[in-house]
């Protein structure tokens, strides 16, 4: 942006709106991950944040990825990853990116269906293939409904067709949606793995990966219950199902391991009193669902908001977004309370804005930038001390 003033090492001055997470904060929640699920192996869910540095930095503290696309491989492969650690989880692929995939030294690739296992066998020689099965996503906010997965049937089907095709018939995952409030909600998809390997091993075959996914939740609210609440009935679920002959668990957080580390800064823009006594002042931020916010569709994601003014009285708004489109407003079946002192050029805080912000952000809607994001925090240091503040604003 034009008049984004120069920056140092120790302080960073950025026009609003941009995103500052906080890796401290996603080492913290990764080491959380372990304690839940012990032995499973994490592989981040890069369409969540593909910031650069959020990449490195995962690298080194030892994750795998999940990538849905070949220039997630590549911003992977970029940042340092080994291709072993990559797991190609998307079960629409394009034949070339396949075969790239594979010369990269990608071996792990998700299918759900027998064309998708066709261009694998084409493409891919010798790789291995896990089948993904369907999940209704209840107790999500957002269910995967059946644009991805396949009946177990199929899904053992096509195990064997995997095999017979030179490939290595790896196992199961399923997806228990995203936001999922429910720790339960991942025994249904590991009772039906569960039946898969069954199958599948009554013919010879000796799959060992099950993949549980992502759906892990970020804190919207107080309903979202402790992480190790998840890993608890995850791991009682794998002992009924599968006993002493235990697979090898594999999990793909993304706004489980990175929502909460971010902060979303953004400038009010104006504050409509338009309707009077007659309905709510309307509030008008310089970002909206072009600009990142694009999960506020539907009001199912209720982001915290803070601001200078927190401790005066409040009324409530209808939230909006910048652009001239009147798609663009964020809140208004549930009006937020927000301080009766908010004015034009004050800045306010999006909390827990670290996935699915940046990445769904448009790339120049009404003129508007895409999103920026910083992250702060060293992992060699402990943290950089690197602060970041609004230059287009007084804060």
């Amino acid at each position: 942006m034009s008049d984004r003033r120069p920056v140092s090492t120790e302080s960073v001055e950025i026009c609003t709106p941009y995103l500052v997470l906080d890796l401290d904060a996603v080492r913290e929640r990764y080491a959380e991950f372990g304690r839940a699920l012990p032995g499973a192996e994490l592989f981040y869910a890069v369409k969540a944040n593909p910031a650069p540095r959020l990449v490195a930095f995962l690298v080194g503290l030892g994750a795998r990825f999940d990538v849905a696309s070949r220039p997630e491989l590549e911003l992977c492969l970029a940042a340092g990853a080994r291709p072993a650690d990559i797991s190609y989880g998307s079960t629409v692929k394009k034949e070339r990116d396949i075969a790239f995939a594979h010369r990269s030294g990608v071996r792990r690739f998700a299918v759900d269906s027998a064309a998708e296992l066709d261009k694998i066998a084409r493409c891919a020689p010798g790789a291995e293939v896990f089948v993904r099965v369907t999940c209704t996503g209840a107790g999500s906010c957002f269910p995967l409904d059946r644009k991805f997965g396949c009946s177990t049937a199929a899904a053992a089907s096509l195990l064997l067709d995997a095999d017979a095709a030179g490939l290595r018939a790896a196992g199961v995952s399923f997806h228990v949606g995203s936001q999922q409030l429910d720790p339960g909600a991942w025994r249904a998809g590991i009772a039906d793995a569960a039946e898969v390997f069954r199958r599948v091993r009554a013919r010879g075959l000796r799959p060992d990966l099950l993949d549980l996914g992502g759906g892990f939740p970020a804190h919207y609210d107080a309903q979202v219950r402790p992480l190790s609440d998840y890993g608890d009935a995850i791991r009682e679920a794998v002992a009924a199902e599968f006993g002493d002959d235990r697979p090898e668990l594999m999990i793909e957080p993304g706004r489980g391991l990175v929502a909460d580390a971010g902060t979303l800064h953004s400038e009010v823009v104006l504050v409509s009193d338009r309707d009077g006594d007659a309905g709510p002042r309307w509030v008008y931020l310089d970002v909206g669902r072009f600009g990142g916010l694009a999960e506020t569709e539907g009001e199912l994601v209720r982001y915290p908001i803070r601001t200078a003014h927190d401790d005066g009285p409040r009324s409530p708004v209808v939230l909006a977004g910048p652009t001239c489109d009147s798609a663009d407003v964020l809140y208004r079946r549930h009006p937020y309370l927000l301080p009766d002192d908010l004015c034009a050029g004050d800045v306010v805080r999006l909390l827990h804005t670290g996935a699915y912000t940046a990445s769904y952000s448009s790339v120049g809607f009404n003129g508007f930038a895409p999103l920026r994001c910083v992250c702060t925090g060293d992992p060699a240091a402990g943290g950089s001390g690197m602060s970041v503040r609004a230059a287009n604003v007084a804060v």
